[in-house]
């Protein structure tokens, strides 16, 4: 069986600031969703492993049978590149809030739940 090489963009989309704000609008009030966003955009990039962003989050695995997670999984079958996730850390909590990129996170998790996520995180 041959291993999965999965590919990463350098850098997260526009668009994918844009999903965050609107995640993080949910839970924050609009100002402070802007203030993180921004934050977001100018730091750097670094990595961890996805199953120690999945044990931060809380969050449940999403299996093969969300469309969106199956829509990532043949994204990663066909080589294509994925954008990196956008985390926040909420201190309150002390939990880890995927901005943007849970679906990403979950379809690379069934390949390899110890491959290096690239991510901005703040």
């Amino acid at each position: 069986m041959r291993e999965t090489k999965i590919k990463w963009l350098e850098k997260p989309q526009k668009h994918d600031y844009v999903a965050a704000r609107s995640y993080l609008s949910l839970t924050q009030e609009p100002r402070a969703a802007k203030d993180r966003v921004a934050e977001l955009k100018r730091s750097r990039m670094t990595e961890f492993p996805a199953k120690d962003i999945f044990r931060a989050s809380g969050l449940p695995l999403l299996g093969a049978g969300n469309s969106h997670v199956e829509k990532v999984r043949a994204q990663i079958l066909r080589n294509e590149e994925l954008s990196p996730l956008l985390l926040c850390r909420d201190k309150t909590r002390g939990k880890l809030i995927i901005a943007d990129g849970y679906h990403r996170i979950c379809a690379v998790y069934v390949f390899d739940e110890d491959a290096m996520i690239p991510c901005k995180i703040v």
